[in-house]
């Protein structure tokens, strides 16, 4: 057996930039994967991906030329089938035998064995081991199989006939074991040794690679070709911090950018441009997306602003960059036009004359126009304004929440949809309206993905809330939830959304009243149910997941949220009551004892009251657990009423004793149907002071 690298390549015409990373990290992966998988290579072997725009390729350490050869145990038949009555090998046996490559000298040496309920006959054989051609051609068919491409293409082979499927026409296969070929072919093509390097920068058209660990520092100085992606975006960010220093800017930090231009050059050269200083009156934000979106620049920033400086990355490198530069200019020049004539253009006509305009956007076909939408979060984010600031907040939420959806009818936003209420703060404050407006009108999108912020101001508050709210309650009212990996109207992000700011801006709101506030808001519409318990208890669920992701752990997340606190701002301060409740020596055995009164109560039929007869308490275990209820629970009750709940909690450690007491000494289904209500009523009453702040059984193991 002979170990050595291996490095396969296979060079194609331009790949899709925003798959090439995953593509590349699949084919190495799989490729490595399957090897493994016919035993030649271990677990210490290293698959390196290399990906560009014209090539996929792996290198793999320790592969062997031939896997090493296994001993099986094969099962041929049972006995009864397999011997005649003297102990010879029937017809069936030797058929069985012939197509293993065996033949009758084998059988004295078959072993019997029970299979299930009947003895059987096996042989014991040596499997060889695959070779290297043989696992690699197969490693090779599965990695280009299971590459994560959405779509491929049929394109005709060299011999004018056969056809085949692959994302982009394939032109050369390279596959070396050291410096061996290794006789593999897929997609029309057989392997061999020689690439091509850059398009237009190679000093040769075709670079004949010497062994597997060559390939990279070829590919670099007679390919002109940087093949390691991460060595590719690694460079890239080389050369823009580089050339924005120069300028004394700071490019733009977008890493999906990056890896998509990464994926677009084989030989990055980062060149500096510029547009004329005018355009800057432009929202930065209208310049930035179409320098990115369509022509894949980075902006140049200072101190967080625009400049007229960008750079872009070139795939070659000419002696002088002048025309790449001029071409770059030109290029940029009429998208920068049109972001500025569609500025001008909608300002022309304010937001609120925009509004009339939504009644003929549809929004759903079964929840109206986007101006009933409006309608709706309006009405919702007034009344949440009415509660948290009375009139003055609910004209302001109620005003901004009707046109926080108008600049979706202008120019700007029409031509790219990533501006809307971006735009609209730009338009507010143009015509005039409030900062609290304007700003309101941008942020009531946020928290749009996680780690996002939240809206500034108590009027963005609102209309955010309301509108998470009224998508919520309207796709649960006509049943479009999220099923599986699934959730085409991001209603997930949209629970974490409102979880967030009632959490993180302590709202006084309870979370059944603002449900059942916009669920009514739908009140009137065809095909509406209220479905305000199941969107209760999609929110609790993305709430004790959001909260285990935050480092809580399950049972302390259990214990909080099991009660459906209605003020989810308290929740931090709950599980950080829980938290220091759990660390007490009295802990386990509260939480263990209020576990045992959860299950005695939940066996009686009906409601038992949490009242106590002081005239029927007989038992001494009875009448002390009282005594200290009396003298714990007003203080655990005032604790909690003033938002002290690591005090509530743990003014609980007095009961300990007590109540270990009372279940040792003292017969809770007493005969006496009143000594037993009586009890029971105890226990109601304990149950109740054990459980304002938490669920503590829950913390019982």
């Amino acid at each position: 057996m002979r170990m050595n690298n291996l490095l396969v390549e296979l060079f194609v015409e331009e790949l899709p930039p925003k798959a090439l990373k995953k593509l590349g990290e699949s084919f190495a992966a799989t490729l490595a994967a399957h090897l493994k998988s016919k035993g030649l290579i271990d677990a210490t072997a290293i698959a390196t991906p290399f990906a560009s725009p014209r090539r996929l390729a792996a290198h793999v350490t320790g592969v062997a030329d031939k896997a090493a050869d296994k001993a099986v145990q094969q099962k041929l038949m049972p006995v009864a089938v397999a011997l005649d009555a003297a102990g010879n090998a029937t017809p069936a046996l030797l058929k069985k035998l012939a197509a293993l490559g065996a033949d009758a000298s084998v059988v004295p040496t078959l072993k019997r064995a029970m299979d299930g309920k009947a003895e059987a006959l096996f042989l014991d054989n040596i499997v060889p081991g695959a070779t290297l051609a043989e696992g690699l051609q197969a490693a090779l068919e599965a990695a280009l199989s299971g590459l994560p491409i959405p779509k491929v293409m049929t394109y005709q082979l060299a011999d004018g006939w056969s056809c085949v499927n692959f994302v982009r026409p394939a032109h050369r296969l390279v596959a070396l074991h050291g410096a061996d070929v290794v006789p593999v072919a897929v997609l029309g093509l057989t392997a061999g040794r020689e690439t091509q390097g850059h398009r237009f920068e190679a000093a040769q058209p075709v670079v004949t690679l010497r062994d597997a660990d060559s390939y990279a520092a070829q590919m670099e100085t007679e390919g002109a070709v940087i093949a390691g992606f991460a060595a590719r975006r690694a460079e890239i960010v080389r050369q823009l911090q580089a050339a924005a220093a120069k300028e004394g800017l700071q490019p733009i930090d977008d890493d999906a950018l990056l890896d998509e231009v990464t994926a677009l050059v084989e030989r990055p050269n980062v060149l500096t441009c510029q547009f004329e200083q005018e355009f800057l009156d432009v929202p930065q934000e209208c310049l930035i997306l179409t320098m990115k979106a369509n022509q894949k620049y980075f902006p140049l920033l200072k101190e967080g602003k625009l400049t007229n400086k960008f750079l872009v990355v070139s795939n070659i490198s000419p002696a002088d960059p002048s025309a790449v530069i001029g071409g770059n200019e030109r290029v940029v020049r009429p998208r920068l036009a049109d972001a500025k004539f569609f500025f001008d253009q909608d300002r022309k006509k304010s937001l609120a004359d925009r509004i009339p305009g939504l009644a003929k956007v549809v929004y759903h076909n079964k929840l109206g126009t986007q101006g009933e939408r409006a309608q709706r979060v309006a009405a919702i984010a007034s009344g949440i304004g009415e509660k948290l600031g009375g009139e003055a907040l609910a004209h302001q939420a109620d005003q901004a929440a009707l046109l926080s959806k108008a600049d979706l009818l202008t120019d700007m936003v029409g031509e790219f949809p990533e501006l809307q209420g971006i735009m609209g703060r730009y338009y507010a404050l143009h015509d005039g309206l409030p900062a609290e407006i304007a700003d309101a009108i941008e942020d009531h999108y946020k928290p749009r993905f996680a780690g996002d912020g939240l809206p500034r101001n108590p009027v963005g508050l609102c209309v955010a809330l309301a509108d998470k709210l009224e998508t919520l309650a309207g796709m649960f009212g006509i049943g479009q939830l999220p099923t599986g990996d699934k959730d085409p109207f991001a209603l997930r992000r949209h629970a974490l959304g409102v979880i967030r700011m009632l959490i993180e801006k302590d709202l006084s709101l309870s979370l059944h009243d603002v449900l059942q506030d916009a669920t009514a808001a739908f009140a009137g519409i065809d095909h509406f149910k209220d479905a305000t318990a199941s969107l209760a208890d999609f929110i609790y669920e993305r709430l004790a997941g959001s909260l285990r992701e935050q480092g809580y752990s399950a049972l302390e997340v259990e214990a909080v949220v099991s009660l459906r606190p209605q003020q989810l701002g308290d929740i931090p301060k709950r599980l950080a009551a829980v938290r220091a409740f759990a660390a007490l020596p009295e802990a386990a055995s509260l939480a263990a004892a209020n576990k045992r009164v959860g299950n005695i109560l939940k066996k009686v039929d009906g409601t038992v009251e949490a009242t106590v007869s002081a005239a029927l308490l007989k038992e001494a275990g009875e009448i002390a657990l009282q005594a200290a209820l009396n003298l714990v629970k007003p203080t655990a009750d005032a604790a909690f009423a003033a938002g002290d709940y690591t005090g509530s909690l743990q003014s609980l450690a007095a009961l300990r004793v007590p109540v270990d007491a009372f279940f040792d000494s003292v017969m809770v289904n007493a005969d006496d149907p009143a000594l037993r209500n009586n009890r029971l009523g105890l226990l109601a009453v304990l149950h109740q002071a054990m459980n304002q702040v938490a669920d503590i059984s829950k913390l019982s193991a």
